[in-house]
């Protein structure tokens, strides 16, 4: 009922506002220390200010003083220039030195300031902030400056004005584009905003030393909330930092959560859309336009779950374009900002708690995980803002430490990114994961898909639960859940919405290559056996496996029968995939190519065998060479040359001396050794990564 009261509040303000918008109370608010101030225009639906000495009619016309210089913001009138804006932390502008010759009001800055080595994060070339009384609503944004848009820096409240002039994505698979963009041409800026406090800041900054920049105009047109077109599906965006976004191929295995839950929504009733992007925090979101996109697309009674808490613990909070931010900064966000703009667009929040990271170095069998949240209490906030505001809140933190221990440190250290190699041909900012993490770290972090699809059970368990005792937001969306999500959700019993998982490796050290397990599974080229067990230590034959990698790779079983029957060794397996390979490949594909630096590689001229793998980095290709592994004498005659192909093309790694969390190769082939079936599934889901483009979206292949 609250929550409904202020949804009611918000919008029923905002059309009085469209009818008359003033920026005072009476006429005698206008007459201080003897000065006559010019009271408020009364307009429909737009605020105008005129900063010239020319009369403009309908426009609430800034006068200069030239005894008190430039009229400061006074909260009675509603309007006026401010020493700093509203940003987090707050932007220092001046005052003191803003001029006016009657056709507009200048500023000239003699030196900017600049955090050595943080320059694009943390600068400031001060200027002017304009600050107008609004209340929460969308506006159309114009500002007339005195200077060409080269000359200086526009902005609204603190936002990033470089970014906002950008078009393209907010994904990283370019499926989600950037729908609203500033603009400046000339003298003219223009931008749609979606305000969450109760006023607006314009600023102006200059871009240059020396060089006036300067106001003539500034209007702000209200826009109320937009109704859904008729026939249009409702909305359900999702906004959030690297543990919800939506991952492309060369980033396998790392999942979010934002890319596994869309499939459990019945697409013919709701439309899902991830806005969800790595290093994102509230506060960048807000500030290079991700937030105020999605609600300038979004329509009344729209949903936008957003979960923050990551990168807002980075130590970079007072710089002006960091990720950081204090308990209080964070508050803010959620009340000022992003509640209140969200509810002033008719639209639906729902807060999600974000999961706690794990100790990545954690190896005790009874290690107990607790809410890593301790220095910024972000949670505790989530928690206290959502009842304070009866926003609905689905608490991910505290269910996901009940996961942890659960299932044990083993298993869970498996599903986190605890890369060995040859375990997948992707990459990470520090280079390809193909010999192990290049970071050489447990990432705790960010996680594979097997555990993001269990936080999206943990999110709809949690909804269908609100929804079933009274939560009205919940109850709402219930509905266009997947009938036989929902009934999961009930029953607790997911076997039909995850038949890919088996029993036998959930926890344990037989966790580890869970993930590619079940990746095989749901692609249907691996199965389980009657008692829903995999069986990772049995013996694979070539049978099997000749025939799991020609479904998966699409190639024909006739191509591979040349082999003798029987069990799997080594050797074999590494001639398989080389003939898959030359199948399937008529170029090395991009994981071989553009995630290796300017580092020399087997084939190449000049290589050196012999090199110091060390030196060449976290590349692709196997830090250890050919002519470096010890037993390459015990490979088969008929074998050797594709065994050493398949070795050279990263398709078959040691396994001897490897290590989880590390970048480090075996010098062992072991040519004779069988295969297991959990070895084999990871070496078909790198086979499996390599056939895909790089950029396209690693979306849940199938869910049931």
């Amino acid at each position: 009922m609250r929550k409904l009261c202020r949804n009611i509040l918000i919008l029923s303000s905002l059309l009085m506002a469209s009818l008359t918008l003033t920026h005072g109370t009476t006429e005698a608010a206008f007459i201080k220390d003897g000065a006559e101030r010019q009271p408020p225009i009364q307009i429909a639906n737009v605020y105008k200010f005129n900063f010239t000495n020319q009369v403009k009619t309908g426009y609430q016309s800034i006068r200069y003083d030239s005894n008190r210089g430039a009229q400061l913001y006074d909260s009675s009138l509603g309007y006026g220039f401010v020493q700093e804006t509203n940003a987090l932390p707050a932007r220092e502008v001046h005052t003191d030195s803003i001029t006016s010759d009657g056709t507009g009001f200048f500023i000239t800055e003699p030196y900017f300031f600049a955090e050595p080595k943080s320059e694009k994060d943390n600068y400031n070339n001060y200027g002017m902030a304009f600050r107008m009384d609004a209340p929460p609503g969308t506006y159309n944004v114009y500002v007339k400056t005195s200077s060409d848009a080269e000359d200086g820096i526009v902005s609204v409240s603190g936002m990033q004005t470089s970014r906002l002039l950008k078009s393209g994505h907010w994904d990283a698979a370019k499926l989600v584009p950037v729908n609203h963009t500033a603009v400046a041409k000339g003298k003219e800026w223009t931008y749609t905003y979606v305000n969450g406090r109760d006023h607006i800041d314009i600023e102006i900054e200059p871009s240059k030393v020396n060089t006036a920049v300067g106001i003539e105009e500034i209007i702000l047109e209200l826009i109320l909330p937009q109704h859904r077109a008729a026939g249009a599906l409702p909305n359900l965006f999702i906004l959030g930092d690297s543990t919800v976004k939506s991952y492309t191929f060369d980033e396998a295995p790392m999942s979010g959560w934002g890319q596994i839950i869309g499939s459990m929504f019945n697409q013919h009733k709701v439309s899902v859309t991830n806005y969800s992007m790595g290093g994102r925090s509230f506060k960048n979101a807000y500030t290079e336009g991700r937030l105020n996109d999605i609600l300038l697309n979004g329509s009344i009674g729209d949903y936008v779950f957003i979960q923050f808490g990551h990168n807002d613990e980075s130590a970079d909070e007072f710089r002006r374009y960091g990720r950081g931010s204090t308990e209080a900064m964070y508050e803010n966000y959620l009340k000022e900002v992003y509640l209140p703009a969200i509810q002033a667009r008719g639209m639906i929040p729902v807060l999600v708690t974000p999961m706690s990271r794990i100790k990545g170095n954690a190896t005790s069998p009874g290690y107990i995980y607790e809410n890593s949240f301790k220095s910024r209490k972000f949670v505790d906030i989530l928690k206290r803002v959502a009842d304070e505001s009866g926003v609905t809140l689905i608490d991910l933190n505290s269910e996901s430490l009940k996961y942890y221990n659960e299932i044990g440190v083993e298993a869970i250290t498996s599903l986190f990114m605890s890369i060995e190699a040859g375990e997948t041909p992707g990459k990470t900012n520090d280079g390809s994961y193909a010999n192990g993490h290049p970071s050489k770290k447990v990432d705790g972090t960010h996680f594979k898909e097997a555990l993001a699809k269990q936080f999206s059970r943990m999110i709809v368990t949690e909804l269908v639960e609100k929804g079933a005792t009274g939560d009205s937001t919940a109850a709402s969306i219930t509905p266009y859940l997947k009938g036989n999500v929902k009934h999961a959700a009930l029953t607790g019993n997911w076997g039909k919405i995850f038949p890919e998982i088996t029993n036998d490796t959930t926890t344990g050290e037989a966790a580890y290559y869970r993930n590619q397990i079940e990746k095989l599974i749901q692609l249907g080229v691996m199965g389980k056996d009657r008692h829903g067990n995999f069986n990772p230590d049995t013996e694979m034959t070539v049978a099997e496996f000749t025939r799991s990698i020609s479904k998966l790779m699409k190639v024909e079983r006739s191509d591979l029968a040349y082999y003798p029957k029987g069990k799997l060794s080594r050797e074999t397996m590494g001639a398989i995939l080389y003939d898959v390979y030359q199948i399937k490949f008529a170029n090395k594909p991009k994981y071989m190519t553009d995630y290796n630096g300017t580092a020399v590689v087997p084939g190449d001229p000049g290589y050196d065998s012999n090199l110091d793998p060390g030196a060449r980095g976290a590349m692709y290709y196997p830090l250890v060479s050919w002519t470096q592994l010890v037993d390459t004498a015990d490979i088969s005659p008929y074998l050797i040359s594709k065994v050493k192909s398949a070795y050279e093309l990263g398709l078959i790694r040691s396994e001897v001396g490897i290590a989880r969390g590390k970048m480090v190769n075996g010098t062992e082939l072991e040519p004779k050794a069988i295969v297991t079936r959990e070895k084999a599934a990871k070496a078909l889901y790198f086979m499996w990564v390599l056939e895909h483009e790089v950029n396209a979206e690693n979306h849940v292949s199938s869910l049931k």
